[in-house]
């Protein structure tokens, strides 16, 4: 005679208890997504509204559903996604120079006091100096081509990154060091295994947004002087007056930037497993 056999009570507890445990995050996920759509859903209706009934100039403000039929003209041409392809090398690469050397600066800074005295004032009174302005500098020195925009890109993304690494330094709790120089730590293993964890989520933080502004810097720098890339497109559909088309490619880059972001912070998620929610 065969007996059946099931899932015992502590199985069905545990099943129970693990599916608890989904649910607020399901739920948490899910606002974290409809909320913003529904935001975006009732901003472009009201948009298409007053542009509708006249409250606003359809040249200056033209309508979601004229952006939404110059972006599909725009979506087959090929020097649309060859524009695109030269603002993301110049992005990606400005983004990775000066990620680099704000990880590396910041590092230093927060680590080596004669540094941090010698080095830092300079670092923020860079900081204060409008890079916008120093676009035409560029320009000159390295001309019209990729290097001047992946400067810009680099210069403009580097300060968020220095900060924020210096910040996340700082935050590291002195009884940990301290406990780790009593069992014998060198200062090497102290950094790599205490200091840089420990500052990994601040400084993540400097690399979103440096992300983004790398892009910013990108587009600044192809608006002073470019022979391609999305910014130059921007200012010939404005000289056009393909106004519709102009702000696709803006909302384009937009979406461009919450993915880059969006990259930048499963990586985040993947690397720094402690900081999850």
């Amino acid at each position: 005679m065969t007996t059946a056999v099931g899932p015992s009570t502590e199985q069905l507890r545990t099943v129970s208890d693990r599916s608890a445990l989904r649910k607020p995050l399901v739920k948490r996920t899910s606002v974290r997504i409809a909320l913003p759509v529904l935001v975006a859903v009732a901003f472009i209706a009201g948009w298409e509204l007053l542009s509708v009934v006249g409250v606003l100039n359809p040249i200056m403000f033209p309508p979601p559903s004229e952006i939404a039929v110059g972006f599909a003209e725009l979506l087959p041409r090929g020097y649309f996604w060859e524009a695109t392809w030269i603002t993301l090398q110049e992005t990606l690469l400005g983004f990775a120079i000066g990620t680099t050397f704000g990880l590396v600066i910041g590092a230093l800074t927060a680590t080596f006091p004669v540094f941090r005295t010698a080095i830092y004032p300079f670092v923020v009174a860079f900081q204060n100096t409008p890079r916008v302005a120093l676009a035409p500098v560029f320009l000159t020195w390295f001309g019209f081509g990729l290097t001047s925009k992946v400067v810009m890109a680099a210069v403009i993304c580097f300060f968020p990154v220095v900060i924020n690494t210096v910040a996340g330094i700082a935050g590291v709790d002195e009884n940990a060091k301290t406990l780790f120089r009593s069992m014998g730590a060198t200062r090497s293993q102290t950094f790599f295994r205490l200091t840089l964890p420990g500052a990994s989520a601040v400084a993540f933080a400097g690399v979103k947004t440096a992300l983004t502004l790398a892009l910013l810097g990108a587009i600044v720098a192809e608006f002073v002087g470019a022979s391609e890339g999305l910014g130059v497109l921007i200012k010939e559909l404005n000289f056009q007056l393909e106004v519709a088309k102009g702000f696709a490619v803006v909302i384009f880059l937009a979406v461009i930037g919450l993915i880059l972001y969006g990259l930048i912070e499963l990586i985040e998620r993947r690397i720094i497993t402690w900081a999850r929610d």
